[in-house]
């Protein structure tokens, strides 16, 4: 992203205990991919047939919130996400990941309380995923806005994190 805004892929440590135990207490069953496609966000690229890959529930409000002391209380969402069944790369670097992005996403922004300030619907193809960059430095611009998650709209599906660097 930017100068002033990060992305962020979901954490090495946090992605190996999901692996283990999702953030909803369930050990997920790791599968073979036979068709390809399955958007990771691990390292923000789609699946290759016959990846070793699992669905996991995610909860990245509750893991920020953990990390800077917020309570993040009835926003705490928990939802799906794939990623690899094993550690792998990671994003190939911190640009938004313009390969993952979907017609629909929404900039979901929080307090540094953890409570949920507002969204901003996405509506761009991903030929113009580089817009994005810019929607985002709209919604950072209100001071009080401490994190963004950026989500799918019809999945609800976490996609990444920004954050003010």
């Amino acid at each position: 992203m930017g100068v002033g805004i990060e992305a962020r892929a979901i954490d090495p440590v946090v992605l190996q205990e999901l692996r283990e135990r999702d953030d909803a207490g369930v050990a997920r069953v790791p599968f073979v991919d036979e068709e390809g496609g399955a958007p990771l966000r691990c390292c923000w690229r789609r699946s290759g047939v016959g990846e070793r890959i699992v669905l996991v529930s995610y909860a990245p409000l509750r893991r920020w919130a953990a990390e800077v002391g917020a309570a993040p209380g009835a926003y705490d969402e928990v939802g799906p996400v794939f990623v690899h069944a094993q550690e792998c790369a990671g994003p190939s670097g911190p640009a938004y990941p313009a390969e993952l992005h979907g017609p629909r996403r929404v900039l979901r922004a929080y307090g540094a309380d953890g409570h949920i300030l507002g969204g901003t619907l996405v509506e761009l193809p991903a030929s113009r995923a580089d817009e994005v960059e810019a929607l985002a430095a709209e919604v950072f611009a209100d001071p009080a806005v401490a994190v963004v998650h950026v989500r799918a709209v019809e999945y609800g599906c976490f996609f990444l994190e920004l954050r003010r660097p």
